[in-house]
């Protein structure tokens, strides 16, 4: 399969990957490796505010594509506020990925696990 330039950049760098530690730390998770597609995001939030996102890291067992949706989000999303939702929607980031058509359900386990880390109730 061809990936375009950023897909490529994102999956071979996979920065971001990994967990972190300590205490405060939201996480969500979605998906499951028995389906072929599962992802993680652990999200540390500013101490005082509990607003501004600080540092995310992400586990994915998933296609190129996913890891470097991931890879790319959890970059992105340092220094924004925590609202719960993707800085692109999922439309958006399969066309600015090359996302085939057939894999957008797997963008969406992407949503999902971003959801579980960042909205209320959703990690611990």
């Amino acid at each position: 399969m061809k990936y375009n330039e950023l897909t490529r950049r994102y999956f071979e760098s996979a920065a971001c990957a990994g967990m972190l530690a300590g205490s405060g730390i939201l996480r969500g998770a979605a998906g499951s490796r028995a389906q072929g597609t599962w992802v993680q995001f652990d999200v540390r939030v500013n101490s005082n505010t509990r607003r501004t996102i600080e540092a995310v890291r992400f586990l994915a067992f998933a296609c190129p594509h996913v890891i470097a949706v991931a890879a790319w989000l959890a970059e992105q999303a340092v220094g924004q506020e925590l609202n719960g939702q993707l800085p692109q929607s999922v439309q958006c980031l399969s066309e600015r990925f090359g996302v085939p058509v057939e894999k957008l359900g797997r963008l969406l386990l992407v949503e999902d696990a971003w959801n579980a880390a960042t909205t209320a109730g959703g990690g611990h």
